[in-house]
């Protein structure tokens, strides 16, 4: 329960607590231990490793193993909270840059499963290399790729999930190289699982670029599973004839496309028609796939020296007459995943590009660029010879640079080890260099965001100190996987923001120095420099925060107070007014970490609710004056009475937006009305106003969530439609008329010259703005459709 403190009240009250708040400090600086080292893991440690090391120590140190062990409990809820904020990019990010002091709204790793769930249930498929484990910082990367994907979205409590593991595994297996098979724990990315409208376990889905999500409903046997993916396996494999063969072969020179052909004699194994459509797959784009029955072209097979069944690839511009000068590779095996692999060993690699001509091709084209150092270098694999097909409709060409010919321009370019960049058309100042996994779709998802968007790649002599326009900076290591995280959220929001704001990223493992001038103390920092101004970003790794984080330095949404105007605009406050403030000191931790909450909370507020800041280390003086004795304290000056010092103060345990913002919103006068079953009756079905009503019960939590709602959407609609609320528990009669079957129900009432219908107009939704919108478009339907009958009425007379 809230309550109104005298200053004499709020000392007394404050003294008793302080003690209670000194243990809970001493507790947590006691058990503030380097989560990283807990788990074993190094700081650049993917979610994968993070939950291999968690499920190796969860089997060796649980409890349920440990029972003469009086500390177990203990040792486990360390690296049990340790798992639990690792896990996540958000809270990883505030523990890399406060510690623990960072994480004191989050409480997660109270609580943990038992030995057996860690041991048979725990991270289903992070052993399998086939299944690619995906986590919601990579899954549209993934996805969007170009490539064809078959994700299994599962839930680790679920005995489904548990039971088609195996198949999943095998399945994957077999499917190697023709489709990607991923797998997506919903117990560790719900978020992501919601958006993408998962509700049971499990949900297994197609997905390709172009094309909208395709869910399976067969059974879930291997071939079943088998048979579905392939119908998305766009390649096709041709029959080959005398007619059509010879075209086939000379016009590969044209295309830059060899064929792979099965020959199918009397004697020997011919490939089957699966493996055909597998080597399709496997090599769309890279070489065409054809089939020819020796039976019937006995004369062409013959002319060819084919006697027995065998398969041939005919690189571009083979020739038939010379199969050896032509360079046509016969291929031995029946397997499909060893043809591939010859095959791909034998297609031309890509272009080098020398030094003397990179800043011409740089200068009018888009390009990926493979650095490397000498020619041995492995810095990538067979498989990325793949890229030239799925970068081709961005117009994105692939080649190579090597170092050690040109040193001067790779250090020029800040490369000094094997790496890839993506070139934007605009010559060597316009790149970006590539710092997530070496694997082929994340390349692919990074050039395409690359190209496309507006982030280029920073150091000492581009670096924006004294440059007039509007920068973001973030300042990064690539090790760190919150920092890769952010990286594609820049890109979505330097689209947004192209000609207002200028984007770059600083590598701080290549310019320490430069690092070390603006005071960076962990990555990801991302700072926007506006001249002489400098604001840091405190929010989530999202574009939409980022996005929200620029409006607000644009159109502030917190007042920065002085003691002089916090005198005047919140002790001297309008009588209707209210006011929210947030006594902060700039080092605290907790502070930093509720600074972007509070610029939501505040937007969100937007014209109900003043919100305001006071920076108690520059206002020591009027702070202690002002009894705050701790940061961050959050206190809201509710309208006016008698005494204009009476404030409440914020006790909760969540500090993010939507609480903070459902604890203020509490302390608005009510606006809706409170109906008994004779005023519903009289006012809103008799009455010749418009009608929204709550439907509630007092013990409902949904129902005491939507409160606050109602009351703003009773703001937002106040001379247009009435807004009433109907308590079911005390009038349930009232409610079974009105056919509610769930608390909160929400129905609109509208008055079209007639007794309303007591079952009224349902309205799906529980958001103040969206409820308005919808009122408001059936207002003006009903005005519309007002004054077409009186101009029938007029045609009439």
């Amino acid at each position: 329960m809230e309550f109104l403190l005298s200053k004499g009240d709020y000392i007394r009250y404050f003294k008793r607590s302080l003690l209670l708040v000194l243990v809970c400090v001493i507790v947590l600086v006691c058990t503030d231990q380097d989560y990283y080292s807990l788990l074993g893991v190094s700081k650049e440690a993917s979610s994968r490793e993070i939950r291999q090391a968690f499920k190796k120590l969860a089997l060796k140190l649980h409890p349920d193993k440990n029972q003469n062990d009086p500390n177990a409990h203990e040792n486990f809820l360390k690296i049990n909270r340790a798992y639990e904020v690792l896990k996540d990019e958000d809270l990883r990010k505030k523990y890399d840059k406060y510690g623990e002091k960072g994480l004191e709204d989050q409480q997660q790793g109270g609580r943990y499963e038992s030995w057996h769930f860690y041991r048979y249930d725990f991270g289903i498929y992070d052993d399998d290399p086939e299944i690619i484990t995906l986590d919601r910082g990579e899954f549209d990367a993934a996805v969007n790729s170009g490539e064809l994907w078959f994700v299994n979205f599962y839930s680790p409590r679920c005995s489904h999930c548990h039971d088609l593991a195996p198949t999943w595994r095998e399945f994957a297996k077999e499917m190697d190289g023709v489709i990607r098979i991923g797998a997506v724990n919903c117990g560790d990315n719900r978020m992501l699982c919601r958006i993408k409208g998962i509700n049971s376990y499990p949900s297994l889905y197609v997905f390709k670029t172009g094309m909208q999500p395709v869910k399976y409903y067969g059974d879930r046997s291997k071939e079943s599973l088998k048979n579905f993916a392939m119908q998305y396996v766009t390649s096709t494999v041709t029959e080959l004839w005398a007619g059509n063969f010879v075209n086939a072969i000379e016009t590969s020179f044209a295309s830059g496309v060899g064929w792979l052909i099965t020959f199918c004699a009397e004697r020997g194994d011919c490939l089957s028609y699966q493996t055909r459509l597998k080597l399709a797959g496997m090599l769309e784009g890279l070489a065409n796939v054809g089939w020819m029955d020796c039976g019937t072209q006995g004369e062409l097979c013959d002319n060819l020296d084919i006697s027995t069944s065998t398969t041939a690839y005919f690189p571009p511009g083979a020739t038939i007459n010379n199969k050896e000068k032509g360079g046509v590779l016969f291929l031995n095996s029946l397997d499909a995943r060893e043809i591939y692999q010859e095959v791909m060993q034998h297609l031309p690699d890509f272009e080098i590009i020398s030094a003397a001509s990179l800043e011409d091709h740089l200068a009018h084209h888009r390009w990926l660029i493979f650095f490397q150092f000498g020619e041995r270098d492995k810095s990538h694999v067979q498989e990325f010879k793949k890229l030239k097909f799925l970068l081709k409709d961005e117009h994105i060409q692939v080649g190579k640079f090597d170092c050690l010919s040109s040193p001067t321009i790779c250090n020029k370019l800040y490369v000094y080890q094997p790496c890839l960049a993506v070139f934007k058309g605009k010559g060597t100042g316009d790149y970006e260099i590539h710092h997530g996994k070496k694997i082929l779709y994340d390349i692919v998802a990074f050039a395409k965001e690359s190209v496309n968007s507006h982030v280029i790649t920073l150091g000492p002599q581009n670096f924006p100190d004294k440059d007039k326009e509007p920068w973001l900076v973030d300042f990064f290591a690539p090790w760190c996987p919150p920092c890769r995280a952010l990286l594609p959220e820049l890109r979505k929001a330097s689209v947004h923001l192209y000609g207002q704001l200028k984007f770059g990223t600083l590598d701080c493992t290549v310019h320490e120095g430069l690092c070390n001038m603006h005071n960076i103390r962990a990555y990801p920092t991302t700072v926007v420099f506006n001249q002489s101004d400098v604001h840091e970003y405190e929010g989530h790794h999202s574009a939409e925060q980022i996005l929200e984080f620029i409006e607000d330095l644009r159109n502030p949404s917190v007042v920065s107070l002085t003691p002089e105007t916090f005198v005047e605009l919140v002790q001297r406050r309008k009588r209707e007014e209210i006011w929210m403030v947030d006594f902060y000191a700039p080092w605290c931790g907790p502070c930093q970490a509720l600074m972007p909450e509070w610029k939501k909370m505040a937007r969100m507020l937007n014209g109900l609710i003043s919100v305001g800041s006071v920076d108690c280390q520059k206002y020591y003086s009027f702070c202690h004056q002002e009894s705050v004795r701790g940061y961050p304290e959050i206190r809201l000056f509710p309208q006016r009475s008698n005494t204009a010092h009476q404030y409440y103060s914020y006790n909760g345990w969540h500090r993010d937006a939507y609480s903070l913002r459902g604890w203020a919103l509490g302390y608005l006068p009510q606006v809706s009305v409170d109906l008994t079953p004779q005023s519903f009756t009289e006012k809103v079905l008799n009455g010749k106003d418009h009608w929204v009503i709550d439907f509630y019960a007092p013990w409902c939590g949904p129902c005491q969530n939507f409160a606050p709602e109602f009351e703003i959407l009773a703001r937002a609609i106040k001379g247009k439609v009435k807004a009433g609320k109907v308590d079911c528990q005390a009038y349930a009669h009232t409610c079974q008329t009105a056919d509610i079957r769930a608390y909160p129900t929400v129905k609109f009432y509208p008055y079209q010259g007639a007794k309303k219908n007591i079952l009224g107009e349902y309205i799906d939704s529980r958001d103040a703005k969206s409820i308005a919108d919808l009122l408001n478009e059936k207002l003006e339907a009903i005005q519309n459709k007002g004054k077409r009958k009186k101009s029938r009425n007029k045609v009439r007379i």
